[in-house]
């Protein structure tokens, strides 16, 4: 990190250095690249410690949601486990609930302060779907495996096929990306408004399993996520190809 300019710092979402000194010309010069005290200082610290300190709030903010993502897991299984004793502990329920509240919320607050303050960074791209597909997944696959319903199984759990379909439309787009990228040397991301649909969907889905509503049966939540969720896996492979056609890569020889 030493050697790291303050431009290469900025674009990873690094703020400002910490602290910093005055040469005897009088001009400020920062703590990461200063060698005497209190610059040298800074060396003490583990890399992990310094990198954090220097992290926007808007990667923080993302960062502090990705962990978020264990203690939700932790929870929604050991109530799942408490249902299966017989002897139902609401608190860790309610706990999962909150996390999962709290992170969901933290998604549009890291972007926010990320536009208003001006920290979009490379570090916040790589982050922030990260964060946002494991919190996704995490939820759906949980409360796959584990069963939140005291009355009726089949408002506790989703079916199988409902995390294979996300997984597998996932992983069929991030191997395609990475083909298309590999081909042509560049990929042109376009949201297909069925994708956002898909993701409110899931989020609606999970959201149905943890309350345990029960004024619309659960299977048709999942199966109107399922749907959108083919749909938009669909079209993002169909324009792979036609990137890919574009670029004369898909033609016959």
């Amino acid at each position: 990190m030493r050697g790291t300019s303050p431009g290469f710092a900025r674009s990873l979402g690094l703020s400002s250095p910490m602290g910093g000194v005055r040469s005897r010309d009088g001009r400020h010069r920062s703590c990461l690249y200063a060698s005497e005290w209190p610059c040298n200082s800074a060396a003490s610290l583990s890399p992990f410690v310094v990198t954090l300190a220097l992290m926007t709030t808007a990667n923080k903010i993302t960062l502090v949601r990705i962990l978020m993502i264990p203690a939700f897991v932790t929870m929604a299984i050991y109530y799942g486990q408490s249902i299966e004793r017989g002897a139902p502990l609401e608190w860790q329920r309610f706990t999962a609930i909150l996390i999962f509240l709290v992170a969901s919320i933290s998604d549009g607050l890291d972007g926010y302060v990320a536009r208003r303050y001006n920290q979009r960074s490379s570090l916040g791209v790589i982050l922030d779907p990260i964060a946002d597909k494991g919190l996704l997944l995490s939820g759906i696959i949980t409360l796959s495996i584990s069963n939140w319903s005291k009355v009726d199984p089949e408002y506790g759990r989703f079916p199988v096929w409902f995390p294979v379909l996300v997984i597998s439309r996932d992983a069929v787009i991030l191997v395609g990306t990475a083909v298309l990228y590999f081909l042509v040397g560049h990929v042109k991301v376009k949201p297909n408004w069925t994708g956002k649909v898909a993701t409110v969907l899931q989020m609606i889905a999970i959201a149905w399993v943890m309350l345990q509503l029960q004024w619309v049966p659960l299977i048709w939540v999942v199966a109107a996520a399922g749907l959108f969720t083919l749909i938009s896996g669909i079209i993002y492979v169909l324009e792979g190809v036609r990137q890919l056609q574009a670029e004369g890569h898909a033609n016959a020889r």
